[in-house]
């Protein structure tokens, strides 16, 4: 392939570059390729069309740096350095992407040590869900410019690179999330303990010589908790090299007891204060007091507040014949149970190993007053007498207690808290676009009117047709055949067995037929279309056909869930629960279907992950995702087109490949234009009228399933 002439690449970069609108001066950056390889050429032009697809000047500025690098990177690290920079302008804006790109030498040092280092976006999941499994307060877990905690979330690296392999340095992270964990389970940010160090501010060095003795001390409380881990941690020290001044054995020795407190290291802190020592840190993070003092006497209010409310609650369901008087004069306490005695003071009372007495007579708590307790106790080593008074009217907002309303996160500046992040396929840069979507799942509020009654009034007939073919589908028997044992002899086998006894072959013994009780684990989530073009009589037909559906199901037992779903641009993409798995099929249930009202656009393929990811924890023969819906994928921020319908196909094949069959009923009288392209040529259905959507969903779901 000959090289591109001069006016070939002027052609091409005005086309990308759209170099009419954005006055770039395309000759100059035509002579600045033309020297190079036609290869490189090709190459080079082909990820300016994808940078220039999401940002002009990016491309722009990628031709110019790209050149000067070309003897020194091969083409799959320039390929990852655009990747990157896409990625870096997703998240974070043009200037930092800016940055990337022009400081291309930078980026090859750091894909050295990305190439062995351990990512955060790419362990933040595994581990979340291991800190999450640890005992204590529940800790959240975000990005940070190095390793430490605040006493409600750990704050981890972008990249951890210290060891040689990603194997060794995702260990050395889950290392620094159990070491900061270890700090607020075991009684390191103490309310006094916090009193403490401020007290001694004036000592230069004391407070990173606390830290340094009571990493010590915490070391020796996860090896008596997490024994195996504390042997990788104790690899990981030893590989770096850290050792401790011989004059230390002796505080070593007493923080390393089991009777061992924080108040012990702040006290060998004060005796070794002066000195100058240099411990190379690798797991042990850093302490930022100042944080930590402001969350910690915020949660002390707060929790001292909440608990007190949800203890007069308690009282109020408890005794709901009694007056205020009778009430105040309830006694409240915390008994320890017999099963578990606080060995120290380090010892906390977990969840489920005290309870709650009135009048000292057991009650039980619900795990919120649970978690409070624990908490509380994390922050003060005891539960005080004035928190377990229950509070009285009028003393603070109940407010405070109540679960965030998921709408309140969009208003104003947007955050994330309390949401989930998904990838999404980018067709024009052939490349995911990381953490880019934001899922929420909110619950349909439940609409008690005659809808359900009015609806099973419409199709009486066709509800009782229904019920006899799927109990029918229950009791089917299936025939086997080539059986060892069975009811008849199987005509097919017996034949083939003596035509292989003329030929000299040994005779099969699978000569019979047998009946046999099919035996139906089918796990299957049904993902309804909420978006505002299902207004009118589309959303009448598709509540219609979930209520008809259901009522069939719940004759063949299949476990089965239902969501809606909508979204606004990618930070609004919602799931909407009607019925989950574990749900039983209840009034509250078609409330919630007769609930069902369109709501914005139809972005697909977030929510395809998601339920995917709900389908994976289903343990079932047969997973399957049926999708309901008006049409093609579509959302005001550029994803409709070829970006919606490729983003969504990549998601399908994400569940194909998850073990999921999806399957999509359409009443988009287009829906063959693009359908199969998604879905496969035989994997949905075009229904032609909206009033047959009842009648068809329940009898594609019988052949689905049989």
């Amino acid at each position: 392939m000959s090289k591109l002439t001069e006016q070939q690449i002027i052609e091409q970069l005005d086309e990308y570059l759209e170099a009419e609108f954005t006055f770039i001066r395309t000759d100059r950056l035509a002579r600045v390729l033309l020297p190079v390889e036609d290869r490189h050429q090709r190459f080079i032009l082909s990820w300016v069309k994808s940078l220039a697809s999401t940002q002009v000047e990016l491309a722009h500025q990628f031709i110019i740096h790209v050149v000067r690098v070309l003897d020194v990177m091969d083409r799959q690290t320039i390929e990852e350095w655009a990747e990157y920079t896409l990625d870096v302008y997703d998240t974070s804006g043009l200037h930092p992407a800016m940055e990337v790109i022009r400081g291309v030498e930078q980026y090859v040092e750091l894909s050295r040590v990305r190439e062995v280092g351990s990512i955060y976006s790419e362990v933040q999941g595994v581990l979340t869900t291991f800190v999450h499994g640890l005992s204590g307060r529940e800790l959240n877990i975000e990005q940070g410019e190095y390793a430490y905690t605040d006493s409600e979330t750990i704050y981890l690296p972008k990249v951890v690179s210290l060891l040689e392999s990603k194997e060794e340095n995702f260990v050395l992270y889950k290392a620094m999330v159990t070491m900061l964990w270890a700090q607020t389970r075991y009684g390191t940010y103490r309310r006094h303990i916090i009193d403490k160090l401020d007290s001694l501010d004036g000592i230069p060095g004391l407070t990173d010589l606390y830290h340094a003795l009571e990493s010590i001390r915490l070391e020796a409380c996860i090896k008596r908790e997490l024994p195996g881990l504390y042997r990788r941690m104790a690899e990981i020290k030893t590989s770096v090299g850290v050792v401790y001044p011989d004059h230390w054995q002796e505080a070593i020795q007493q923080l390393s007891t089991r009777a061992a407190s924080a108040d012990d290291s702040v006290r060998w802190a004060e005796k070794l204060a002066g000195e100058t020592f240099d411990i190379t840190s690798c797991y042990q993070g850093c302490i930022r007091l100042h944080e930590v003092e402001t969350v910690l006497r915020d949660r002390i209010e707060r929790e001292k507040a909440l608990l007190r409310m949800k203890l007069a609650e308690m009282i109020d369901e408890v005794t709901p014949e009694d007056s205020d008087k009778e009430k105040r004069n309830r006694s409240i306490g915390l008994k320890e149970k017999a099963s578990k005695a606080q060995e120290d003071e380090n010892d906390i009372l977990e969840p489920g190993s005290y309870e709650i007495t009135l009048d000292d007579v057991p009650i039980a708590p619900p795990e919120t007053v649970r978690k409070l307790l624990t908490s509380i106790q994390l922050d003060l080593s005891q539960i005080p007498d004035e928190y377990l008074t229950p509070a009285g009217d009028g003393e603070y907002d109940p407010d405070l207690f109540k679960e965030p309303d998921p709408d309140d996160v969009w208003q104003g500046t947007y955050h994330e808290e309390g949401a989930e992040l998904y990838d999404e396929w980018d067709v024009r840069r052939d490349h995911y676009r990381k953490n880019w979507c934001v899922q929420r799942e909110k619950e349909v509020k439940p609409v008690y009117n005659d809808f359900v009654q009015k609806t099973f009034r419409k199709y009486q007939g066709l509800a009782e047709r229904l019920r006899r073919t799927f109990e029918a589908m229950r009791d089917e028997d299936r025939l086997l055949k080539r059986q060892v044992n069975g009811d008849d002899v199987d005509i097919d086998a017996l034949v083939e067995a003596m035509a292989d006894t003329l030929d000299g072959s040994e005779m099969t013994d699978r000569l019979f037929t047998q009946m046999h009780r099919n035996e139906r684990n089918i796990a299957v989530a049904f993902m309804v279309d909420m978006s505002g073009s299902t207004r009118g009589w589309i959303n009448d037909a598709e509540r219609e056909s979930l209520l008809l559906l259901c009522e069939a199901l719940e004759l063949l037992g299949d476990r089965y869930a239902v969501y809606g779903f909508s979204g606004n641009t990618r930070k609004k993409c919602e799931l909407y629960r009607v019925k989950t798995f574990d749900e039983k099929y209840t009034p509250e249930v078609q409330a919630r279907i007769a609930g069902i009202e369109p709501q914005d656009y139809t972005r697909m393929g977030v929510t395809i992950r998601h339920i995917t990811k709900l389908l994976k924890q289903q343990e079932a023969k047969t997973r399957m995702l049926i999708t309901l819906s008006d049409g093609k994928p579509d959302d005001i921020d550029h994803y409709r087109g070829e970006y919606g319908i490729e983003d969504t196909r990549k998601a399908l094949i994400e569940a194909k490949y998850a073990g999921i069959h999806p399957f999509c009923i359409t009443i988009d009288e287009h829906g063959q234009d693009y359908l199969p392209h998604m879905y496969g040529a035989v994997n949905y259905t075009v229904v032609d009228d909206v009033a047959k959507l009842p009648l068809k969903v329940s009898d594609i779901y019988r052949r689905l399933t049989t």
